[in-house]
């Protein structure tokens, strides 16, 4: 999100059940090419990082103190990743933050880690939540950084990155 240039067009328009103001975001997420309306052109996961940054620098006191982000990771990892599960461990600090993600580097930021699984059962979806406590939350780290291939140093990898997490300030 470091390069991406997000403007606000707005104009008055005939008074309606709505109001009278009508607002475009346009967004620019990359480097050189012109802003264009955020609702033809985000993902899913980039409407939920351009949340993530617009309630990471407005006041949230007139926001609701439970945030829900959904696909935060999708065309992220690496450096992007941390840096996103980094701020959504700052709005944690006031706020109740559910955040679904497949990227390790996001979930060592939670306080509460939970594993949700799909399976069908009578011709239906069912979905289990687990929580994950300690070695169960080093494993699944594990599967999120390697898939089923875990090794020895994979499972080290997952304790030495919860290990490594900066605190968050009051915790």
């Amino acid at each position: 999100m470091e390069n991406t240039v997000l403007e606000i067009s707005s104009h008055v328009s005939e008074p309606t059940e709505k109001g009278i103001d009508e607002i475009e975001f346009l967004i620019s997420p990359n480097l050189g090419e012109a802003p264009r309306p955020l609702a033809k052109i985000a993902s899913g996961g980039e409407l939920s990082r351009i949340i993530l940054a617009l309630k990471s620098v407005l006041t949230l006191e007139n926001y609701s103190k439970t945030l829900v982000f959904d696909e935060i990771d999708a065309g992220i990892g690496g450096r992007a990743a941390s840096n996103v599960g980094e701020k959504l461990a700052r709005l944690a600090g006031d706020h109740q933050v559910f955040c679904v993600t497949h990227l390790p580097q996001i979930a060592l930021h939670a306080d509460h880690h939970y594993l949700l699984t799909k399976r069908e059962s009578r011709n239906r979806t069912v979905i289990e939540i687990a929580r994950l406590e300690k070695e169960a939350r080093v494993q699944e780290l594990a599967r999120m950084l390697a898939g089923e291939a875990m090794t020895k140093g994979t499972l080290e990898h997952a304790r030495e990155l919860l290990r490594a997490k900066r605190p968050r300030a009051g915790k």
